[in-house]
């Protein structure tokens, strides 16, 4: 089928209690086993494109690929920008054909967050296509201690003042996840989730979400948390089974006897994590 905006299965996640699963996609290996995966699990999923995914296999070429891919399933998908940091990237996105987009102006003062992310939103609903933001900041794994976590935490009642003044659809929160994570033990602010969600009203999302615990997961969903995004642990799939092929075969010169394992292996992670959002059968 044609791409569907993000909007409906968000909605749909909040209502009934699930969290569809935002897969981060950097070449055409990831596209396929993300779209094979919720083929698989009957799940609706969403495929997202970072900037530096943008900058890496170009723009036009993520649409083409994820919009192939998307047209031959029988699964509701979704292209959508991740981490889009500024205007432009926003617009380029949305020309594209992105169904579904975010500006990330968690480095930013409230009022510029929030006066940036409007105007976003005009243009975005304009055609349909919903709008994520991000409030509080989600850090990168690094020398960031637990009391640098909690200070860049969302804060509820300036998450409710962000909604009211910029429409948004969502809301990116940082409640405990840490991006890049590479081992799951981060300590995620339930009741902090429960109390945004009850003020805003609206799908939170999870980024950062690599370095949740299953039981974080479990606990943030029925909290309010309908969007979970998975980056870090593809990459860490795949490469893993890679190396696991060259070392069987150092001598091979054939790139996809090395991306086919890698490909599989990132399946597998995509169709375990659908299932443990709840997302699987709910295509």
């Amino acid at each position: 089928m044609a791409l569907v905006t993000g909007k409906e299965l968000l909605e749909d996640a909040r209502k009934r209690g699930y969290a569809v699963g935002a897969f981060n996609a950097n070449n055409l290996e990831y596209v396929q086993a993300i779209i094979e995966a919720a083929e698989e699990e009957k799940a609706p999923v969403i495929l997202q494109a970072s900037q530096g995914a943008i900058k890496y296999a170009g723009l036009d070429h993520i649409v083409a690929m994820v919009k192939v891919s998307a047209e031959k399933a029988t699964v509701p998908v979704v292209l959508h920008l991740d981490h889009g940091t500024d205007f432009l990237q926003n617009v380029r996105c949305l020309r594209a054909g992105f169904t579904s987009l975010m500006f990330d102006g968690s480095s930013l003062s409230f009022e510029k967050n929030a006066a940036i992310t409007k105007k976003i939103v005009e243009i975005a609903h304009a055609c349909n296509v919903p709008v994520e933001a991000e409030l509080g900041k989600v850090p990168q794994a690094g020398q960031v201690t637990r009391e640098d976590v909690e200070a860049l935490m969302t804060d509820p009642e300036e998450a409710l003042k962000f909604v009211e003044i910029t429409g948004i659809d969502s809301l990116a929160v940082a409640v405990g996840s840490v991006h890049a994570m590479r081992e799951q033990s981060a300590d995620l602010d339930i009741d902090r989730i429960k109390k945004i969600s009850e003020l805003v009203g609206i799908p939170l999302v999870l980024h950062g979400a690599s370095g949740v615990t299953d039981e974080g997961y479990k606990d943030a969903i029925p909290a309010g948390i309908c969007k979970i995004n998975i980056a870090t642990e593809l990459n860490k799939a795949c490469m893993k089974a890679a190396k696991e092929a060259i070392a069987k075969d150092p001598n091979v010169i054939d790139l996809r006897k090395v991306l086919k394992p890698g490909r599989e292996a990132m399946k597998e992670r995509v169709k375990a994590k659908m299932r443990l959002f709840g997302t699987s059968g709910k295509a």
